[in-house]
């Protein structure tokens, strides 16, 4: 355990292996609905999905109580050429279209794989087919029956993807409406009690109550920031900092803080505003009740692939009905958040022992926003 003494603060903007840095981008072009076809996972789907094609085919040409394995391997073979190049050109053409419409994507990705299945169709026949053309059902007709089925195929395709992304941004929208109702239901709290610390130090100090103002129009630069990404862990912590700067104005000694940082990675990640709130809660339950003020711990690890943060304060002997509908409101606030980002793999559970209390948050260490 890393700490301070009474009237000083660990700053998280110290941790020695954490640096500070801006939310990676996104992988995914924006505006593209064509998704990542490039990937392991992708090509074995299309690898296994390109053989049940072919076993279709071969059952229908073969027909009943017969199957050709050699009709089968070559139809595998000539549409996993055709199924695989087109990959790889729509997989640029994520990157080149970024900045076209909808309909010029569409329009493009729709031609490539009947254009390739042309091609290769063409050559199949030179090397399958050769003095065929003209006979039906070989030739010229598998030319035209490849060509057909390439397009039927590729329009079903390409719609399934288009209306994948629709409900991706419809989803994307949902999640950003729920932060930002959120966010606005934080907001009255947090700034009715931060105002009540400044106008406290006014008459005491001045020039401490100034540099509070600061802090608190840093803590609302972050509190106003629409965003619908995960926040680095990093910024959480200095906004947590900061917080604590106002509240030892006011409580002075009373207030301790105990930081303890354990090989917390660069990149994790946390929703933003998750961890001032549970401070909050341990300043205004578990330190301003009480003459003798008491401390406050802050942990954050990570374990496997998960992360936890735990904020523990004591626990006071006094009216058990004051200050916990607050406290229930914020922890529901915060449970909504980790729920809008992660669903059911996060959670936030609080336990009483030894006369502290213990907010204990886990999520999954994801390392992207």
């Amino acid at each position: 355990m890393q700490g301070e003494g009474a009237g000083r603060l660990y700053s998280p903007t110290r941790f020695d292996g954490i640096k500070m840095e801006q939310s990676p981008k996104s992988s995914s072009p924006p505006g593209v609905f064509l998704p990542e076809l490039c990937n392991v996972q992708a090509v074995l789907l299309m690898v296994i999905a390109t053989g049940l094609c072919a076993l279709l085919f071969t059952l229908i040409y073969a027909g009943p109580g017969h199957f050709d394995w050699d009709y089968f391997a070559l139809t595998s073979l000539f549409m996993l050429w055709v199924v695989l190049t087109s990959a790889l050109i729509l997989c640029r053409l994520r990157i080149l279209g970024a900045g076209w419409s909808m309909s010029r994507q569409a329009l493009v990705a729709y031609l490539i794989a009947p254009a390739i299945t042309l091609i290769y169709a063409i050559l199949a026949n030179a090397l399958f087919r050769k003095g065929a053309l003209e006979e039906p059902g070989s030739g010229f007709w598998f030319v035209v029956q490849a060509v057909a089925i390439s397009a039927i195929l590729t329009g079903i395709i390409l719609r399934y993807f288009y209306l994948q992304h629709l409900w991706h941004l419809q989803q994307k929208s949902e999640l950003e409406s729920r932060v930002q109702a959120l966010q606005a239901r934080i907001r009255p709290h947090f700034l009715f009690n931060s105002m009540n610390s400044i106008a406290g130090l006014i008459p005491i100090n001045p020039n401490e109550a100034e540099e509070a103002v600061l802090d608190l129009a840093e803590l609302f630069r972050a509190a106003l920031k629409e965003s619908s990404s995960l926040a680095p862990l990093k910024e959480e912590l200095a906004l947590c900092e900061r917080y604590l700067r106002i509240e030892q104005l006011r409580l002075g000694d009373r207030l301790t803080v105990k930081w303890d940082m354990r090989n917390i990675s660069d990149a994790a990640r946390v929703p933003p505003l998750s961890i001032q709130p549970l401070v909050e809660n341990a300043v205004y339950h578990g330190v301003q009740p009480s003459a003798e003020g008491g401390l406050i711990t802050i942990t954050a690890y990570e374990q496997g692939s998960w992360l936890y943060v735990l904020i523990s304060n004591p626990v006071h002997n006094g009216d058990p009905s004051q200050g916990h509908k607050g406290n229930r409101i914020a922890m529901q606030n915060i449970r909504s958040r980790l729920q809008a980002f992660f669903g059911d793999q996060a959670v936030l559970k609080t336990s009483q022992m030894d006369g502290r209390f213990t907010a204990t948050m886990r999520a999954p260490l994801h390392k992207k926003g």
